[in-house]
């Protein structure tokens, strides 16, 4: 039988609720707090009610806050082109995004999901954050383009996990941003 407007808008209410619930208790006491049990005494919901929406459980509930990650860091790193073209404010959206939203950023990086990257089943949203990187590099070609993206993904993602876990002078931040800019920059195909 199909579902009211009513009943679709409180589901996707429901299921919005679940995922901001996760990504606090998440961001607040780490994902091993994060349980079936934990969300739904959070929520006010019996844990049936929550697989219900989610009927992998925990594992499901993590690949939507991976997806809905990639989608607002794929928001923060689309900027408008300037003076000095996309690459530094691309870079310091994606660092500042992996600094503000740490555990978020931990579930994207690092978690082992069903999400497939690199092929053609990859989710849109991952798709679109990688071209805005191929954007950013530039290249001789698709190859050289998807490679250098590829890099200076790496990269980011390297100097967040190193920042993650206090291992980089936060005082150097700017210079830091400033070199991985000039490194790919100086590589950068001329007109």
């Amino acid at each position: 039988m199909p579902r009211s407007a009513q009943d679709t808008r409180r589901i996707l209410e429901r299921e919005a609720r679940i995922i901001q619930t996760t990504r606090e208790i998440a961001e607040r006491e780490g994902w091993s707090a994060v349980t079936v049990r934990r969300l739904a005494e959070a929520i006010g919901v019996s844990q049936p009610i929550l697989y219900r929406h989610f009927p992998r459980g925990r594992e499901e509930i993590v690949e939507r806050v991976v997806i809905d990650g990639y989608a607002e860091l794929a928001k923060a790193m689309d900027v408008p082109d300037d003076d000095t073209g996309t690459l530094p404010a691309l870079i310091a959206a994606y660092l500042a995004f992996a600094r503000e939203h740490p555990a978020v950023y931990e579930a994207m990086a690092s978690f082992r999901t069903g999400i497939a990257f690199a092929s053609s089943d990859t989710p849109v949203v991952l798709r679109q954050g990688f071209a805005l990187l191929e954007r950013a590099v530039g290249g001789r070609d698709g190859r050289d383009t998807a490679v250098r993206a590829e890099l200076l993904w790496s990269t980011l993602h390297g100097i967040s996990q190193l920042e993650a876990h206090d291992r980089l002078d936060s005082d150097l931040d700017g210079l830091r941003e400033e070199a991985v800019v000039a490194l790919f920059a100086a590589h950068s195909p001329q007109p």
